[in-house]
């Protein structure tokens, strides 16, 4: 049981720092009724553990070895990721990326999908990070600890969305619309960021 513990805390210090997964399950929750955000959170819940499983299994050294792939994810990712921050700072506090309640699942999802996998340094950071344990896991620890790191991703992002949507009730609107344009602001700047590294990368900058 002490690998799963592990494998838990392990993963939890991998998903607490604030990155553009955190930043739309936080916006969604300050925007979207608890449902919807809650749907939103086990959306990203779901593909953050198929990125832990990727990672924990070497999914990144595909990126490492062909940097042709790193340079896509890296182009489409950027764009993708600017594109829902400018959605957020448009929206002016009303919503996550549009009309909240009318925004399709099929939407949540794809945007879900573009916040955890079209983001190479996640991808990369996680592989490195999982990767230097897995090397040092004896072969009955390895499931004990993966399981220990899949069950961090619901704990953290459904935590997230319910300690938030509590605390919408005393956020007025205002200080809600400034909160929005924040993640916004912040979203748009890591997808300049995603952006930067591909030109850096293709051109030597």
């Amino acid at each position: 049981m002490s690998y799963y513990f592990q494998g838990l805390a392990v993963a939890l210090t991998a998903i607490m720092p604030i990155g553009v997964q955190n930043l739309f399950v936080i916006n969604s929750a300050m925007a979207l009724p608890r449902p919807r955000a809650l749907l939103v959170a086990l959306i990203v819940t779901g593909f953050d553990m198929s990125l832990t499983l990727a990672a924990f299994f070497g999914m990144g050294a595909l990126m490492e070895r062909f940097p042709a792939v790193r340079s896509a994810v890296l182009l489409i990712g950027g764009l993708a990721v600017i594109k829902i921050g400018a959605g957020l700072l448009r929206s002016g506090g009303a919503n996550v990326t549009g009309r909240a309640e009318a925004l399709a699942v099929s939407r949540l999802i794809a945007r879900a999908f573009v916040v955890t996998w079209f983001n190479p340094q996640a991808l990369l950071d996680t592989t490195l990070f999982f990767g230097a344990f897995r090397a040092s896991l004896p072969t009955a620890a390895v499931t004990p600890f993966v399981s220990g790191c899949l069950s961090a991703s619901p704990l953290w992002f459904v935590s997230v969305c319910l300690i938030i949507s509590a605390c919408r009730a005393r956020i007025g609107p205002k200080l809600l619309r400034g909160l929005n344009a924040v993640c916004g602001a912040a979203i748009v700047f890591y997808g300049c960021r995603l952006l930067w590294s591909f030109f850096a990368a293709k051109y030597g900058l």
